[in-house]
């Protein structure tokens, strides 16, 4: 093949990988290697030459290091010290000490079976210590876990993993000195690395913001991008040509750029190339892989695969509880935490080039962490039912928090259920509040939860998401349910489990834009209100009123947009100064009350064809004060208030059809 050719080639292969772990819902990087396993010179075939996509790969590991050294700010090391250097510092170094001891142990008990220096243990101990940044913190993310006692925990220990490779990639390229120059060459190592950090962090941030600055100023944003690359490249080229590596330079520029004003711009610009980038070096990473020598050696890669994910499993959940989580929260942590990660990868190449890795273990062990990778979204969605199998005490510490979810839900009735209970949720609390309306709160921050509880407001610690919670919240007996944060994943998993339990309870749902409006409405949403939308309508009535259109005349136009966006805020009730002309011929809305005898009593409201008459009914609310999403085959009963929409004439022949008595007889009579 030619260049174009083998690139056009990889690129395929990337696309219709992702294109088929997308639709089994599985992260795209098990989609990279899987790909480059079929496509490479071990098993397929067809790409017979790895040389230049590993050149690829290796920009991709530049940029991952990058990123990572944008996301570093002390303000973030701070709030989760307690996570990242007690929990996440004990894992990495017991893994290193503890792999090392057994590797020089097993040497010397079975020196014909394991056979490995000193040197080659902590190069492979240090990717034994590492787990999937990118795939566990991708599915915590889509399953809402970031916030969870468990969550917190997994960002700590990820976090101080990632910290760990910088002195890990200095490391080992000095591991593969000859013994007896090995001592200098660690030495020297590190003096290099010393400077070269000191120099560039003591004056590189002001030369950094300075530069950035000036490029800013030119206003171009395809100047700035070039820039980017050119800082990154240049300075992992730099390190590497101070005999350091590549990553070590990218994670360097990274952190430079992280404490300007330039950073969150900088990650948005970066992201494309990063994610390209990163892929390439995973298909990489697959293509090494040669099943021949896996298939001779197969008893050897299941032990490669079950020691490591068994022992980083026993060694977290033992951490976790003994740093005081409960053992469910412990268990989990473990579970997610057990494979093997991008950066395992990023230091087994290393160690490969160092000649610290024994060419006959090479594909064995490489093999065993894309294993493990591949099975950790299995595992992870399967981590409740092994944690309620395996510990008991997660049954009671889960009812203890249904309990006292129904404990304050317990004598409410006719209430709003709030789904999380951030800025938005509490505006809304406060309002209910002031017109006596009772709500409960369900929010997975534990402290907001603590210290909203102590202000006396009605939150609880539970997550919406799960059935269970809503339930306990009063689910039956409530006559509304919120969603007030922004994520559609979340509120389409809330609205399944509200229409499964409660189909005829009013949701409304926020959200950012319109851009998911329909397919929240079509999952049960009873109103979606988009952010974006009612921003530009303030901006839009103040801008109005400044240059002199009437403030009628604006609340009108305001209105009209709404009225082609929201169901629920279409019309107004009419008032005694809303006779002109202009009003009559606006949709308006009115209240009709149901009282005994009349026909319309124990009929389904869908009966009355309504909307033939040009009516819409918005709500119905119980004489017991529950207010319902009206459908079709709702009945009516004696004491039930409709909501109508409608044109004044319509609503006023819609009010004397629902009030005939029963038994009258003739068709209704229009107004006069």
């Amino acid at each position: 093949m030619t260049g174009l050719e083998l690139t056009l080639f990889y690129l395929l292969a990337a696309v219709l990988g992702v294109v088929v772990c997308r639709s089994l819902k599985l992260p795209p990087m098990l989609g990279y290697l899987s790909v480059g396993v079929l496509i490479g010179p071990h098993a397929l075939g067809l790409a017979q030459d790895a040389e230049g996509v590993r050149h690829l790969g290796e920009f991709g590991v530049v940029f991952l290091m990058f990123v990572i050294g944008l996301e570093f700010n002390l303000p973030k090391l701070r709030s989760m010290r307690r996570h990242v250097f007690g929990l996440g510092l004990l894992q990495v170094s017991l893994t290193i000490l503890l792999v090392v001891g057994g590797s020089l142990s097993l040497a010397l008990m079975a020196p014909g079976l394991w056979n490995m220096p000193w040197g080659s243990a902590v190069a492979l101990s240090g990717a034994v210590a590492m787990s999937s940044t990118a795939l566990v913190v991708k599915m915590l993310a889509e399953r809402l876990e970031l916030e969870t006692e468990h969550g917190k925990r997994i960002m700590g220990i990820l976090l101080f993993q990632d910290l760990a490779v910088v002195p890990l990639l200095v490391l080992i390229p000095a591991l593969g000195s000859p013994p007896e120059e090995l001592l200098g060459a660690l030495a020297i190592a590190l003096f290099k690395a010393s400077v070269l950090v000191g120099v560039l962090l003591i004056g590189g941030q002001r030369v950094m913001r300075w530069w950035l600055t000036l490029v800013a100023r030119r206003k171009s944003e395809e100047l700035f991008v070039l820039n980017l690359l050119l800082v990154t490249l240049s300075l992992a080229w730099l390190t590497e040509l101070a005999g350091l590596s590549l990553a070590l330079g990218a994670f360097i520029a990274g952190m430079l750029i992280s404490e300007t004003e330039y950073k969150h711009q900088v990650e948005t610009d970066i992201r494309p190339f990063h994610d390209v980038l990163l892929g390439l070096f995973f298909i990489s990473i697959g293509m090494m892989l040669d099943w021949r020598e896996v298939t001779q050696h197969w008893p050897l890669v299941l032990l490669l695969l079950a020691v490591p994910v068994l022992f980083k499993l026993a060694l977290v959940t033992l951490l976790a509880r003994l740093l005081g989580a409960t053992a469910g929260v412990s268990l989990r942590t473990g579970l997610y935490l057990a494979q093997a990660g991008e950066f395992g990868f990023v230091l087994l190449t290393l160690a490969q080039e160092s000649r610290l890795v024994p060419p006959n273990l090479l594909n064995p062990i490489l093999a065993a962490m894309v294993l493990s990778m591949l099975a950790t979204p299995f595992i992870i969605m399967s981590s409740n039912r092994i944690v309620m199998r395996l510990v008991s005490s997660e049954w009671l510490q889960q009812s203890l928090e249904m309990t006292s979810i129904a404990r304050k839900a317990i004598n409410t009735s006719a209430h709003v259920i709030i789904c999380g209970y951030g800025r938005c949720g509490q505006n809304l609390g406060r309002m209910l509040d002031s017109e006596g309306i009772a709500y409960i709160a369900l929010d997975l921050d534990p402290d907001r939860v603590r210290q909203a509880t102590a202000a006396g407001n009605s939150v609880v610690f539970g997550d919406a998401v799960r059935p269970q919670s809503l339930i306990a919240a009063g689910l039956g007996r409530a006559s509304a349910v919120v969603v007030t944060y922004l994520d559609t994943a979340s509120a389409l998993k809330v609205l399944a489990n509200i229409r499964e339990h409660a189909p005829n309870l009013p949701v409304i749902v926020r959200t950012v834009d319109d851009q998911d409006l329909d397919r929240l409405r079509a999952a049960g949403a009873t109103e979606v209100v988009p952010e974006a939308i009612e921003g530009s309508l303030m901006l839009a009535s103040h801008a109005l009123a400044l240059v002199g259109v009437p403030m009628r005349r604006v609340t009108h136009l305001v209105q009209d947009q709404r009225d082609a966006r929201y169901n629920l805020l279409r019309g107004y009730f009419h008032g005694a100064d809303d006779d002109t002309v202009y009003e009559l011929e606006q949709e308006r809305l009115s209240t009709v009350n149901l009282p005994a005898g009349i026909k319309v009593i124990g009929k389904p409201l869908g009966a009355l064809a309504l909307q033939v008459a040009g009516v819409r009914v918005v709500s119905l609310r119980r004489q017991n004060g529950q207010t319902l999403l009206a459908t079709n085959d709702t009945l009516l009963e004696t004491g039930d208030t409709l909501v109508l929409s409608g044109k004044p004439e319509a609503l006023a022949l819609a009010e004397e059809m629902l009030l005939r008595a029963r038994g009258s007889k003739g068709g209704p009579s229009h107004p006069g």
